[in-house]
């Protein structure tokens, strides 16, 4: 994988909506620093319906090129769908990239590797009550950088056996959203500083995991 790695930013230099105006920077690493390598002013009137969006959107992806890891503060409904087809990884972070492009690149890395950490030294949720569990993955990439949040929660959240499942991290890993959907789970966040956010999965009542 080309390391690059592409935000929407305001004039600010942080990530925001694609609504606009904004920039969008396509960063590549180059030894151990991320520089910009191409830029392009761009923003969405959702006004203008969904086939000017797509449009507005199929520029982008041209723009992008071989990139395919984006970044921006929210990225919802058929603007994530147009990335989605496109296969671009979607971050949704409010920070500024100097914050995140090297944990992003990490995470994407641990997840096309086909190289996976041995079962007993991933940790795993606690129970902290009857069918509640909770798991801090801010706590554990600080001690175990190699261990993304995949590897930590995919399976337990496949699994569904549990009622709720609380987790702090840094921001919401793409991933999660359409898991816990997909297993018949709520997903809410709250976000409890700049850099950290609460996640809890509750099963809807009639649910089953429909997860294999």
């Amino acid at each position: 994988m080309i390391p690059e790695i592409a935000a929407m930013l305001d004039q600010e230099g942080c990530t925001t909506t694609l609504t606009g105006p904004g920039e969008v920077v396509v960063y590549s690493k180059v030894l151990s620093s991320w520089e910009p390598v191409r830029r392009m002013p761009f923003s969405l009137d959702t006004s203008q319906g969904l086939a000017q969006l797509r449009t507005k959107m199929a520029e982008l992806v041209t723009f992008l090129g071989d990139c395919r890891i984006f970044v921006a503060r929210a990225a919802t409904g058929a603007i994530f769908f147009e990335l989605e087809k496109a296969r671009c990884g979607v971050w949704e972070i409010h920070e500024r990239p100097d914050e995140f492009l090297n944990q992003v690149w990490r995470e994407e890395e641990d997840q096309d590797s086909v190289q996976e950490v041995a079962s007993t030294d991933i940790p795993v949720p606690v129970e902290i009550s009857p069918g509640k569990y909770y798991l801090s993955i801010k706590d554990i990439q600080g001690q175990r950088p190699d261990v993304s949040s995949k590897q930590v929660l995919q399976k337990f959240i496949r699994a569904g056996s549990y009622e709720s499942l609380e987790v702090i991290c840094d921001h919401v890993p793409p991933w999660i959203p359409l898991e816990s959907t997909c297993c018949g789970f709520t997903l809410q966040s709250e976000r409890l500083g700049p850099s950290e956010v609460k996640l809890v999965l509750t099963r809807n009542p009639a649910d089953s995991c429909g997860c294999s």
